[in-house]
């Protein structure tokens, strides 16, 4: 048998791994293959639905810590550090990323010259490993039963 010790807690973490792969890993490279999405386009509603995303990551973020600091589940347990490495590069995206590859779009947008970057493979390496990292914190909320 199998029990959920946090079941909100593993409800949000799967939900907010959905939010990531379908925005991150799907809309934002499919919309650029739509008819008529120009660059400047695709970069405007990219920017829109990253905002969106980030802001919906944040609810989940806060919603899981508050679950876990009201349950007093100390932060250094193993399971919980996936957690806390989760927030940290959501928390790395929100003040460094994402604002600098919102100004370089805004370059893009206006047809101005922008510098070649390395944002956009920083931003998807953090993405994978956000991924991964709140998947075992996920998993690792599941807990096996023997009779």
């Amino acid at each position: 048998m199998i029990a959920v010790k946090y079941p909100l807690i593993v409800i949000l973490v799967f939900l907010w791994i959905g939010f990531v792969c379908a925005i991150s890993f799907m809309e934002a490279w499919l919309k650029f293959k739509a008819p008529g999405v120009t660059i400047p386009v695709g970069l405007g509603i990219g920017k829109l639905v990253f905002g969106a995303l980030n802001k919906t990551e944040w609810v989940f973020a806060v919603a899981i810590g508050l679950h876990l600091a009201i349950d007093s589940a100390p932060l250094w347990i193993k399971s919980n550090l996936f957690f806390a490495l989760s927030f940290f590069i959501l928390l790395l995206q929100t003040i460094w990323l994402l604002p600098a590859l919102d100004n370089r779009a805004k370059l893009l947008i206006q047809e101005l010259p922008a510098p070649s970057s390395n944002l956009h493979f920083y931003f998807v390496a953090a993405e994978v490993i956000k991924v991964i990292s709140l998947s075992a914190f996920g998993i690792s909320l599941f807990k096996q039963i023997h009779p």
